[in-house]
């Protein structure tokens, strides 16, 4: 029998959100060897000592499969070297900057760099990451560079996979130019104008509010350089449990959700198929607009009771203190229109899972976020 149990962890106290998952998948009342166990991400310090607990609690061992690093934020890394350090780790999936260094080179206004010069400045500004390579090495735990079409645990004969959508190695290379702390870029290395730099702007301290119902959606699409290039370098998972199919986003933007849905059509795979979605960045309105969201989700409902209604569930990791910032009531609305129950960590353990999964008495059911009829401008 193939199950599987996703454990979201709350992330931060105070405004930052990141993220923390546990996922266990196989034949979860059978022994060790037909389970698979991996952590996405680790969060803080806290959330890392947070996640070996439950590991050793919920899953019953101290071995860990796979350890991702989807992108270098410290939100998202910092935790993981809890992970590698007090567990048995067989893998660990992070990118690498410093070892394209002789790929990107020309990319730069600078003709006097290096590739030695431009590792030495990307382990520089990507401490986290760079420790989390050091932990690996000294440990023995095999490093890979999870790339679409490159990282994949199949195994068709029980039908279970997950696989890396994105980002492919081309599009991750043109990103990393413009990762802060980086020397000047070239312009229109993407071609279209857009570099993909960060392009965030304060939380005014008077929000405008602007009314929405079922049929009136005020979700636009976002700039192309919305989100930060560290933030469209985060890998994408789909994880495949025979019918149930689990998107996980971490937190990129429409310009690395788009390729990636491209990569898992060219595989024959329709995302809206997914009944478990992560909702990118945790639930920022830069990362996501109606075009894409039609697409991994399908088009927006008639009705709420329209057929469909509620038929898949999304997740948000946002900090107890996440508001006004995160997350944006119009995603969250926008996803429900698409049918999708949402919900939001906000400060606790939420748990995904499958009928055959162990019970846990202890948990209650979690509540829904409602439909908003007012959402910040």
């Amino acid at each position: 029998m193939q199950d599987f149990e996703i454990d979201f962890l709350p992330v931060g106290d105070a405004e930052k959100s990141g993220d923390a998952i546990a996922l266990r998948f196989g034949n979860l009342s059978g022994p060790r060897e037909q389970q698979f166990v991996a952590v996405v991400d680790g969060g803080t310090q806290e959330s890392g000592e947070k996640l070996v607990a439950l590991i050793r609690k919920r899953y019953g061992t101290n071995k860990v499969d796979l350890v991702v690093s989807t992108h270098p934020d410290s939100d998202h890394s910092s935790g993981l070297t809890v992970v590698l350090e007090e567990m048995q780790v067989d893998a660990l999936w992070m990118h690498r900057p410093w070892l394209h260094s002789s790929e990107i080179r020309d990319m730069f206004v600078s003709g006097r760099i290096t590739d030695r010069s431009l590792k030495e400045t990307l382990r520089a500004s990507l401490e986290h990451v760079n420790e989390l390579e050091e932990i690996a090495k000294r440990k023995g735990i095999r490093l890979e560079e999870p790339f679409a079409g490159e990282s994949a645990f199949e195994y068709p004969q029980v039908g279970i996979s997950l696989r890396v959508l994105g980002p492919s190695r081309e599009f991750y290379d043109a990103l990393l130019p413009h990762f802060r702390d980086c020397p000047e870029a070239k312009a229109s290395i993407l071609g279209g104008g857009g570099l993909l730099t960060a392009a965030y702007t304060a939380v005014a301290d008077v929000v405008k509010k602007v009314l929405e119902n079922w049929g009136i959606e005020t979700l636009t699409e976002p700039d192309v350089d919305a989100t930060s290039a560290e933030n469209n370098s985060s890998v994408i998972l789909l994880l495949q449990v025979g019918e149930e199919w689990v998107l996980l986003t971490a937190d990129a933007g429409v310009p690395a959700l788009t390729p990636a849905a491209d990569y898992a059509e060219s595989l024959g795979l329709d995302l809206r198929s997914a009944r478990k979605i992560q909702i990118p960045h945790h639930g920022s309105r830069r990362n996501v607009g109606p075009t894409i969201l039609n697409r991994i989700l399908g088009p927006k409902l008639v009705s709420p009771a329209a057929p469909g209604a509620e038929s898949k569930s999304a997740i948000v990791s946002v900090s107890c203190e996440g508001a006004p910032k995160h997350p944006a009531k119009k995603v969250l609305n926008a996803f429900k229109r698409r049918g999708a129950k949402c919900f939001e960590t906000k400060g606790s353990a939420f748990w995904w899972h499958s009928p055959g999964a162990p019970a846990r008495p202890d948990y209650g059911p979690a509540t829904a976020v409602p439909f908003y009829n007012e959402v910040d401008e």
